[in-house]
């Protein structure tokens, strides 16, 4: 794939495992899931699912930056929780980081994730060429 750039962000934690943190393809980026680990220590940050979501949004703006772009570029947003019972605390921070019009989204509650994490988002987002 010719049009194919690997997207990478010094200001977000590095890819924990064999993944980038965001591929573009076109003007389409799809950003890899991001927990709320820390950029500068790759430590989950303490807190309530509040600042865990603040830290896993702060981490996708980063990568969306990079990318040519940010958060109000985001077409489609899946969020990964833990406990159903955080939805209406990530939907909270949620607002504070989007403007309407809304991404698309996906809101599903899953067993675990990496690192013990609450929460793990990902996103794509479509940018100018």
């Amino acid at each position: 794939m010719s049009n194919r750039a690997v997207i990478h962000a010094s200001d977000a934690p590095q890819a924990i495992g064999p993944y980038s943190q965001a591929v573009k393809i076109n003007n389409v980026v799809y950003m890899s899931g991001q927990i709320p680990l820390d950029p500068a220590t790759m430590q989950l940050v303490a807190g309530d699912i509040t600042e865990q979501t603040v830290r896993v949004f702060e981490n996708l703006a980063a990568v969306a930056r990079a990318a040519g772009g940010d958060l109000n570029h985001c077409v489609k947003v899946n969020i990964y929780l833990t406990d159903l019972a955080d939805f209406a605390a990530v939907n909270a921070v949620m607002a504070r980081y989007f403007a309407e019009p809304y991404p698309a989204r996906a809101c599903v509650q899953v067993a675990a994730l990496p690192r013990g994490a609450a929460v793990e988002i990902e996103a794509t987002m479509v940018v100018k060429s």
